[in-house]
């Protein structure tokens, strides 16, 4: 990574970093609601609040990845219109956010694979050239610190708690793992971003990644899959291919916008 600075934008400026901001954007967007989900249902009062702040937190960051995004493309469409009036099929989010949110055992073992990629990756792109990016990863690196403390500490207590306990993340993790190879698949987007300085290269990142989560779930007792699908395999919420899961859900998070098109409160 080189020193922040104005630098040209990638080429095919600004298509490529608009969709790159998409990705950013809308795993926040997608991972927020999900955690919204547990709102009055926690499993104790202060988790129930805690769950909801880091949505909050997810929702806010979104907020402003796709602001950046809507003033880039230059078609009026700001961060509302970006979140309610798409369709499923031009959502960049990664599939693993878009699964449902199961028991609190997958949420958390969700929350701490996002959290780790998420520090990793927005601390490197707060070293970025491009100054509106950078400042906003900057920002959200100081939340996203604090999230994964939250979910680490959470997967050091259900890992090595109760027999129960224990057996349920074990099988998130298994569960979840096959989703997060696409996460670090690099496409021409992602080259696009490193050439020009603005993001790191996700062979680092996924090396960074991996060692901090092998680091908490063999303190949490948790044994990683071997088995992983090779990353090729696993680019379909990157280029508008999800599962039945997405639709359902943004069904539900765009029909008030939709059924009043225009209207402020």
């Amino acid at each position: 990574m080189t020193s922040r600075s104005v630098v040209p934008a990638p080429r095919d400026s600004p298509n490529v970093l608009f969709e790159y901001l998409l990705r950013l954007g809308d795993d926040r967007l997608v991972l927020g609601h999900r955690l919204s989900e547990w709102c009055g249902h926690g499993p104790i009062l202060e988790e129930d609040i805690a769950t909801s702040n880091v949505a909050l937190d997810l929702l806010g960051q979104a907020t402003m990845f796709l602001r950046l995004a809507g003033q880039l493309e230059g078609k009026g469409r700001d961060e509302d219109a970006l979140a309610y009036f798409r369709e499923v099929v031009e959502f960049r989010n990664c599939q693993l956010v878009e699964l449902p949110k199961g028991d609190f055992a997958f949420t958390i073992a969700r929350q701490f694979l996002f959290d780790v990629h998420a520090v990793v990756l927005l601390d490197a792109l707060s070293r970025g050239t491009h100054v509106q990016l950078a400042a906003i990863a900057a920002k959200s690196l100081k939340e996203a610190k604090y999230h994964v403390r939250h979910s680490g500490e959470w997967m050091l207590k259900l890992g090595d708690g109760t027999e129960e306990s224990h057996r349920r993340l074990q099988r998130a993790v298994d569960d979840l793992w096959r989703f997060t190879p696409e996460i670090f698949a690099a496409d021409d987007v992602d080259r696009a971003m490193l050439e020009a300085g603005i993001a790191p290269d996700l062979a680092a990142v996924k090396a960074q990644w991996e060692a901090l989560v092998r680091e908490v779930t063999e303190r949490a007792t948790l044994t990683l899959p071997d088995d992983v699908p090779r990353a090729a395999s696993a680019r379909g919420g990157r280029t508008g291919a999800h599962t039945e899961h997405l639709g359902h859900m943004l069904a539900e998070m765009q029909i008030i916008a939709r059924s009043h098109p225009g209207a402020t409160w």
